[in-house]
């Protein structure tokens, strides 16, 4: 492996880690909000007690993905000194600002914690929409941060050198819109799914437990509201792309020539030599469906582009079909939870949907990875989007493997500390009386 090489994937697998903690951080404020709402509205005691238990699942989680985000935000100058260099002062708007909803997202969440009997039922709950919003707030900034990557605006350059720069701008980049919605909506699903995973998997052994069918309602309702919408960002996501970036749109479905009524390709295996997909189940036209909602569009293939402007075509037509693959399944999954909420049907007398719901709880983060992994690799060789390629971004430092290693075994250790706290948590929810 080269230094180029090296850095890719330190960054990939620190992206990835981190990832998982942005999400949860967005959606585990709102399950708690939700919760200490519930208690305030019944009166019920389980809803206190659910929130209090999430609150301290949090903690852990937010302590982790704090180390985790301070580890990405020293690779940023430690790896890709050159992008930093040139862009540091338009991304730095939106980092200075993800900061600044960190630390109140800090501050509200030891105020969530260590509240409760020093400030009113009311104003605590308040606190917790506060630690919400800081968190989904959090998420938007640095998102806002990586559209602009993929789509840059607020600047001109000149002789190699960003000048006149708008940060406003910047940050409201024809790709923000999109990837906010997509990201906010993602990072709903797949922590709703997880936990009612979790809490499906507890009832399946105690059908009386009323913590796990209060758990399991709230984190269901937020899963399968959050699914289909995230379906519609999706079809306005792939639209924006292909506006944008229609190169990845050509590597996400491995269209190598240009045509009209673009068939959409699931599966199969990308030949870049050969410039077909092989294997592949064709929907005939529904690629240009999909991109543009006429069916008889003219959609760019591969073709049309230097070849060494490619981004891996197998990479990101895989997981692009995973992505999809794994929206489905939690889309069917949600329209069975709502057709047996329909007729009226509890979710604990129907084992087999509670058995699905545990299967397939890990499904969303597996979608939000190989959305990531789609947003990312989609988009080289550009580090920035046709303004500067990756290789020119990448430090010149010697050794470059040993701090790729170091943070390997960082994030490990992290990993194994979260495992034996988050094991402790659940364990605990079993002696919860009913």
């Amino acid at each position: 492996m080269n230094d180029l090489d090296y850095a890719r994937s330190q960054m990939a697998m620190s992206l990835a880690f981190h990832i998982i903690f942005a999400a949860m951080g967005i959606g585990m404020p709102v399950l708690m909000c939700a919760a200490e709402w519930l208690h305030l509205r019944t009166g019920r005691p389980v809803y206190l007690d659910l929130c209090k238990r999430w609150a301290r699942g949090t903690a852990i989680l937010f302590a982790v993905g704090a180390v985790s985000g301070t580890v990405l935000s020293f690779e940023l100058g430690l790896l890709w000194p050159g992008f930093m260099k040139e862009a540091g002062a338009i991304i730095g708007m939106p980092f200075s600002l993800e900061g600044f909803a960190f630390f109140s997202e800090a501050i509200f969440l030891g105020i969530y914690l260590y509240g409760w009997k020093r400030i009113s039922p009311l104003m605590h709950w308040l606190a917790g929409v506060v630690l919400a919003a800081s968190g989904i707030l959090s998420g938007v900034f640095v998102v806002t941060a990586n559209a602009w990557m993929n789509a840059p605006a607020g600047f001109k350059r000149v002789n190699g050198r960003f000048i006149e720069i708008d940060p406003i701008a910047a940050m409201l980049n024809p790709g923000s819109l999109h990837q906010v919605l997509h990201m906010t909506l993602a990072a709903l699903v797949a922590l709703g799914f997880a936990v009612a995973g979790v809490h499906a998997f507890f009832l399946l052994r105690d059908r009386s437990s009323e913590f796990h069918r209060a758990a399991l309602g709230i984190a269901l309702v937020t899963a399968c509201v959050s699914a289909p919408l995230q379906i519609v960002s999706g079809d306005y996501s792939a639209r924006s792309v292909a506006k944008l970036q229609p190169v990845k749109l050509a590597a996400m479905e491995a269209h190598y020539h240009t045509g009209k009524g673009a068939p959409l390709s699931l599966g199969g295996v990308p030949n870049d030599e050969r410039q077909t997909i092989e294997y592949a189940v064709r929907i005939p036209k529904g690629l240009s469906f999909l991109a543009t909602h006429d069916p008889d569009a003219r959609i760019p293939g591969l073709e049309e582009y230097p070849r060494d402007d490619w981004p891996n075509v197998r990479i990101v037509h895989w997981a692009f079909d995973l992505m999809i693959l794994c929206g489905m399944a939690l889309l069917g999954l949600s329209a069975w939870t709502g057709g047996c909420w329909w007729r009226k049907r509890p979710l604990r007398d129907n084992p087999w949907l509670l058995r699905a719901v545990v299967l397939v709880c890990p499904l969303g983060f597996v979608a939000l990875e190989a959305g990531w992994v789609v947003t990312e690799v989609g988009r080289q060789p550009w580090i920035i989007q046709g303004v500067m390629r990756t290789a020119d971004a990448v430090t010149p430092m010697q050794h470059i493997a040993v701090p790729f290693f170091a943070f390997t075994l960082l994030y490990f250790f992290l990993s194994i500390v979260l495992v034996v706290l988050m094991r402790r948590q659940f364990l605990e929810t079993t002696d919860t009386p009913a």
